[in-house]
């Protein structure tokens, strides 16, 4: 998508349906990437960076200086690719101050050694409700929005366009789970009314799309088409209908395939846990604990 004042690139990664976006101001191409990932092999414990290179030559081909490595927040179902652009690029890391509480948490799940701070000193930003970040000419405001993890933040572009993370699925699919540590089904109903109190014609790009039987891919959807059609959340459902759904739907869902090394990862800013004695990074299974 491309106006006269700023251009959205999607990227999906199919192996977990994450879009991924480049955004850029067409006046200074200052950039910024939303949610990268870094691609890993679950039966062989291997990282690899095909779909942050294809990000990459994105930014190359446009000339595009990037500045932000931004996060909505801390992925269950897939690792973050921001290192890698923060490596090349020396882009900003920045998530919202909740991440702290996440930290916390899944430091005793996974025992994490001493020297892991949950004070969020990992990220080189932490931006709380409120907050605004300038990309060139044009400029973000940071929408905190719990519910699905404490932590989650909506970056909202030039009050037209919104990057909502897990807040808010297609019509068709939905909404996010609530039942990780810190979760609540309330809080994602209020912050969602935060999202469907914008202009009708706000458009609200995803972070995860599954797609229904007849359609493919979708990276964005109007606010009225949500208030409209989304089988969660639209005008005729009430908060307690909401949470009902919300809580005993979550009861019966698997644990996200990636959820052990994503996590473990993601709250170290994507990068990997520190080296052992024998010169090799390490991931934990907590055995009967999730």
């Amino acid at each position: 998508m491309s106006n006269n004042k700023y251009t959205i690139q999607e990227f999906l990664d199919h192996d977990s349906e994450t879009f991924s976006y480049v955004v850029y101001c067409n006046a200074t191409k200052k950039a910024a990437v939303i949610d990268p990932v870094l691609d890993f092999d679950y039966k062989s414990g291997r990282t690899s960076e095909v779909s942050v290179n294809k990000i990459a030559d994105y930014i190359d081909a446009n000339k595009l200086t990037l500045e932000w490595a931004l996060e909505t927040h801390a992925h269950a179902d897939h690792i973050s690719g921001a290192p890698f652009f923060k490596q090349r690029y020396n882009a900003k890391i920045g998530i919202g101050q909740c991440i702290t509480k996440v930290q916390d948490t899944f430091k005793a799940l996974f025992n994490l050694e001493k020297e892991f701070l949950p004070n969020g000193t990992q990220f080189d930003q932490l931006f709380n409700d409120g907050d605004v970040i300038s990309l060139g000419e044009l400029s973000f405001s940071v929408m905190h929005t719990p519910g699905h993890t404490p932590a989650d933040l909506v970056y909202v572009l030039e009050n037209e366009a919104m990057f909502v993370g897990d807040t808010i699925f297609m019509p068709d699919v939905g909404t996010a789970r609530c039942d990780f540590p810190g979760g609540s089904a309330s809080e994602l109903f209020d912050s969602i009314q935060l999202l469907l109190s914008k202009p009708d014609d706000t458009l609200i790009y995803v972070c995860h799309d599954y797609p229904t039987e007849g359609r493919g891919h979708r990276c964005s959807v109007s606010v009225k088409e949500q208030k409209e059609q989304n089988k969660h959340v639209n005008t005729s459902i009430s908060k307690a209908e909401f949470i009902n759904m919300r809580e005993t739907r979550d009861k019966d869902l698997a644990m996200p395939r990636l959820i052990l090394p994503s996590i473990q990862l993601n709250i170290r800013a994507g990068e990997a846990p520190p080296e052992e004695e024998n010169g090799t990074r390490y991931l934990k299974i907590p055995l009967n604990q999730l």
